[in-house]
């Protein structure tokens, strides 16, 4: 029982590690490419008109004026 017990405690770093790793490989490609300015500003644009895209969105789904 104790040898369960211990692998559940160990756990949550294995799912902390899995989260790194995720954002760390998804990413990696962003920053390498941070280095040139015109992608740099498509890229903050882009997320710019992404989260306001989600921001219109979730105000027309609450019905928030």
């Amino acid at each position: 029982m104790q040898t369960f017990w211990n692998n559940i405690l160990k756990f949550p770093r294995f799912l902390l590690g899995v989260f790194i790793g995720f954002f760390l490989t998804t990413f990696q490609p962003v920053f390498k490419s941070l280095d040139n300015k015109k992608k740099l500003v498509f890229i903050i644009l882009s997320n710019l008109a992404v989260l306001y895209f989600i921001y219109m969105v979730l105000r027309l789904m609450l019905d928030i004026n």
